[in-house]
């Protein structure tokens, strides 16, 4: 028997936030999202997702309202997805699942990922609450760096290099390691940041 694709007998909000975040692929497009992935070919290379899933998964934020999708390049015609405010709302659930599995599911070699706060420089709870400022941490005050569970990481796609030394979230990922086009910008604080600037501000 094939399984619906909604909750029409759970009237309540988990279910429908399931809707929305419950099938495979959608919160690792999620995630990709915040560490600053953008384009179609960076989700697809670093999550290595069919294209047409990924289609599909990004179509449905969209329209969700977790991304927004905007035009970067006019001729040929190329979007980007970038998290609305909505879609960041979703950092903390997500901190405290990836958190959740290095607790209970991961693999020997320690955490692949560590999140600290940029002002201090403290890692975060699972809450994303700094212990030496003493109070929760916006998603773009965060930068992700590399664990010790990914010393022996060897994949080669943009996103992966990117994130083999510290970033800050939300800033997007270089289109060649090294340099961040001058026509991308990304929102620092609220304020939008802008090539060279955007640089200076990771």
């Amino acid at each position: 028997m094939a399984l619906g694709k909604n909750y029409d007998g759970q009237d309540c909000s988990f279910a429908r936030a399931l809707e929305v975040l419950g099938e495979r692929w959608t919160l690792l497009v999620v995630r990709d999202a915040m560490y600053g992935v953008r384009r179609f070919g960076d989700f697809q290379a670093h999550l290595d997702i069919p294209k047409a899933v990924l289609s599909q998964r990004l179509g449905a934020l969209v329209a969700a309202g977790v991304l927004e999708r905007r035009r970067y390049q006019d001729a040929p015609p190329r979007d980007e997805y970038v998290l609305t405010p909505v879609g960041r709302e979703l950092w903390v659930p997500v901190l405290a699942l990836a958190q959740w599995g290095e607790r209970h599911l991961a693999a020997p070699g320690g955490p692949r990922r560590l999140f600290h706060h940029v002002t201090c420089g403290t890692r975060l709870d699972p809450c994303s609450v700094c212990g030496v400022c003493g109070g929760a941490v916006p998603l773009e005050e965060v930068e992700v760096r590399p664990g010790p569970g990914l010393r022996d990481d060897t994949r080669g796609d943009l996103v992966s290099l990117a994130l083999r030394t510290p970033h800050r979230m939300l800033a997007p990922i270089p289109d060649k390691m090294g340099a961040t086009p001058e026509g991308r910008s990304y929102e620092l604080g609220g304020d939008p940041v802008r090539g060279r600037a955007a640089r200076a501000a990771r």
